[in-house]
């Protein structure tokens, strides 16, 4: 896999959202998170793990994005396709970039409004007080809604995008494969999580984004708690749920184990998941809806509208865009990338879940994660 992307990449998606943008008669866009600069702009780092600093690309109506942003990070971004980038000596108390930001807004914007993302998973990442303060500084110009422009545009991935993703579900399935490394009877489950990201790292992850899961009797409490010194027993069912990053892309799917034997009702419960996540990939499909899908495995599971969401969008983040909740009526394009994800009660406060990767293509779906065995593995 050929690491970042060709200048042509960004050239399309700026030309969409470009073609957007003058539907909506937008003269600049503003995006302030990780993730939507990665996607204009190619920037990966870490180093967004650090709140202290604000950063800003403009996308103009016209012409190349132009990059705001802390002088620590002129050298990275000059590594990529932009040119224009305007840098401030960040964090500075008095005036943390938004003068630079607003003079940069109105020459490339002197007309037309701005617009930013405004709907489900968006947040603005600058200080509420030095939004107030660009606003003013704007004046008369207002800064709203981008009407999801780039929300829509991230929610079809290219070719190369998908080959990211397929990679980072790749690595995840290796490191599946060696759970019988690591994990068995007596085993503490934070020791298990702690050598599961190492089998990750070792089989090519840049670092694991996320992991969570769980072991019990029969099934598991919940789905996103980490980690407790509690040792895996006889009858437990052991699940691990990963967000390997690759290149900046995520995956986003988990297995099943049972440990030491296998009971009737776990087996039945692991079968009925899969009797579900297989129904809704063999219908997923242009046209058919998140909604739909949610339907299909709800009726399998014999769950109602308290199962709660049973997939979702994967890309740049973990979690992105549709959810496959009844209230969801997103149609299904080619080029999106989904989880289905079925979980049901499996008694006592317990549950099961399980979860794949698919791509939507022109004619139905494909597989990103290799699915899972068809029964349960038993450890030790």
């Amino acid at each position: 896999m050929t690491r970042g992307f060709d200048t042509a990449e960004f050239r399309d998606r700026l030309a969409r959202a470009q073609e957007a943008m003058a539907r909506q008669r937008l003269g600049a866009l503003l995006v302030t998170t990780e993730a939507d600069i990665r996607w204009i702009t190619g920037f990966l780092t870490r180093f967004w793990e650090s709140p202290t600093r604000p950063w800003y690309v403009v996308i103009p109506a016209q012409g190349d994005p132009v990059a705001v942003i802390p002088a620590i990070g002129a050298p990275l971004m000059a590594r990529g396709w932009l040119c224009d980038i305007r840098t401030w000596a960040a964090p500075d108390y008095r005036d943390d970039g938004v003068s630079l930001l607003a003079d940069t807004l109105r020459e490339v914007a002197p007309d037309g409004p701005i617009g930013t993302p405004f709907g489900l998973e968006s947040h603005l990442r600058m200080p509420l007080a030095d939004f107030a303060r660009l606003q003013d500084a704007m004046a008369p110009a207002q800064i709203g809604t981008d009407h999801g422009i780039i929300a829509t545009l991230r929610a079809v991935k290219s070719e190369a995008e998908i080959t990211k993703i397929r990679a980072a579900c790749s690595v995840a399935d290796r490191a599946f494969a060696r759970v019988s490394e690591i994990a068995a009877p007596g085993t503490p489950l934070a020791q298990v999580f702690r050598r599961f990201q190492m089998l990750c790292l070792e089989e090519g992850a840049d670092w694991v984004g996320y992991l969570a899961g769980g072991a019990r009797q029969g099934g598991y409490e919940d789905v996103i708690s980490p980690a407790t010194n509690l040792p895996l027993a006889p009858g437990d069912v052991l699940m691990l749920d990963t967000g390997v990053v690759l290149d900046g892309y995520y995956c986003d799917f988990d297995r099943n184990w049972a440990i030491g034997r296998v009971t009737p009702a776990t087996q039945s419960a692991y079968h009925q998941l899969l009797e579900a996540s297989d129904a809704a990939f063999a219908v997923a499909a242009p046209g058919v809806t998140a909604a739909d899908l949610h339907g299909l495995m709800a009726d399998i599971l014999g769950v109602g509208p308290e199962a709660g969401r049973l997939g979702h969008g994967l890309g740049l983040q973990l979690t992105e865009g549709l959810s496959l909740i009844p209230d969801d009526h997103t149609e299904l394009r080619p080029g999106m990338v989904l989880t289905l994800e079925p979980g049901l009660p499996t008694g006592e406060g317990r549950m099961m879940v399980h979860e794949e990767n698919i791509v939507i293509t022109e004619t139905g779906a494909a597989y990103l994660s290799t699915p899972a065995p068809r029964e349960i593995e038993v450890l030790g």
